[in-house]
């Protein structure tokens, strides 16, 4: 498929093992900068003769960086097909959807508003420059925070409609994005990135027998699951849920794969396992620490709230059951979120060493340019 220039729209065109998935998009955006690389990525501690390679989709660009670029192109392409002036979506304080979604609106000169959920006793506070907020305010997203209680009690889809609602009084057309992106529409963005894997695999001469990834709102590990299945890889796909529970992303699944109306059954393509560890966004000390070795010793920084836990709950479970990966070629999806990062920086400070002084003898001379002495 041709996607044409950067920040184009272009007719879609699905891949020939999707034809039959049903409703097909008409335009994609292209905002993502795809393909993303895949690399080998040799983490300490592997299972006999099992290969780890690693897909980058943390490289879909950097301010907009991450999974949801995926869908977004897909999103955006409806929102302005329908007339839409302002999108809304919504997440948690450092939602990466939400900052991606923010980029991708003012790249498209469109509006945006986020409903961000936050604890109760900030909710009416300043939410502050941190990572995913710093790019946010910086171009102009209009900020609205819930806490934590009024969002479980009213839920996404009633604010997000509260928000519209409240937006067309005013005479703007509002165009919402559910959480995380993920509805069936935005389960393309992973069902062509199926195809990229897939033309990717065949140019490597590589065959993955696994395909791993975090789980966060549904949409990535749909697309991927749906398409791996349908496609020529046939990779099992491994999803490890940061929120919730397993059964609950079963059942998300089978909504949106019903949705392309595939026949599929989501316990039959997917395998999901729960790595939510103290709660969404929160980490212990031991998975800040993985994160940290892992970027000392492979050079590729997880970030705490998705490919963290995922990584750190799959080296555990290799450990425990070695037999089930042993052989195996897996290929992990990086699914972004640096500057996740700059909320724990708190936690991560003790982590950190490798720094003294730099001891310069006052008798030292000094040099200027090459060789020169004064």
């Amino acid at each position: 498929m041709d996607r044409g220039l950067f920040l184009s729209k272009v007719p879609y065109s699905p891949p020939s093992w999707a034809t039959h998935l049903d409703p097909i998009p008409c335009d994609i955006y292209s905002l993502g900068q795809v393909p993303t690389p895949i690399h080998k990525w040799n983490l300490p501690g592997l299972p006999k003769n099992t290969e780890l390679w690693i897909k980058r989709d943390d490289l879909t660009g950097m301010q907009l960086s991450g999974n949801k670029v995926r869908k977004l192109e897909f999103l955006m392409a409806d929102a302005v097909a329908k007339g839409a002036d302002c999108v809304i979506t919504i997440g948690g304080i450092q939602s990466n959807h939400c900052r991606a979604t923010a980029v991708a609106a003012k790249y498209l000169n469109l509006d945006c508003f986020l409903i961000l959920r936050t604890s109760k006793v900030l909710v009416d506070k300043d939410p502050g420059l941190t990572g995913n907020l710093l790019v946010e305010r910086l171009i102009g997203a209009n900020v609205e925070l819930v806490s934590k209680e009024e969002y479980a009690k009213i839920g996404s889809v009633a604010l997000g409609n509260l928000l519209k609602e409240r937006l067309i009084s005013k005479g703007r057309r509002p165009y919402v994005i559910p959480v995380g992106g993920s509805n069936s529409l935005g389960t393309w963005g992973y069902i062509e990135a199926i195809r990229e894997i897939e033309q990717q695999s065949q140019q490597m001469g590589l065959c993955f027998d696994d395909i791993v990834v975090a789980c966060g709102s549904g949409g990535s590990i749909a697309g991927l699951s749906l398409g791996s299945w349908l496609s020529t890889l046939k990779a099992k796909v491994h999803a490890f849920s940061v929120c919730d529970d397993p059964n609950y992303f079963y059942d998300y699944t089978q909504g949106l794969i019903d949705g392309l109306q595939s026949g599929l059954s989501s316990r039959d393509v997917i395998d999901i396992q729960d790595a939510k560890g103290l709660g969404y966004a929160m980490n212990t000390t031991e998975e800040l620490q993985f994160i940290k070795e892992i970027a000392e010793a492979t050079g590729v920084i997880l970030d705490p709230v998705y490919s963290g836990k995922a990584a750190y709950v799959l080296l555990k479970d290799m450990k425990q059951n070695p037999a089930k990966w042993e052989g195996k070629k897996i290929l992990f999806i990086h699914t972004g979120g640096l500057l996740g990062m700059y909320d724990k920086v708190e936690q991560l400070q003790s982590l950190m060493g490798k720094w003294q002084k730099l001891v310069v003898e006052e008798s030292f001379p000094r040099i200027d340019g090459i060789g020169k002495m004064f």
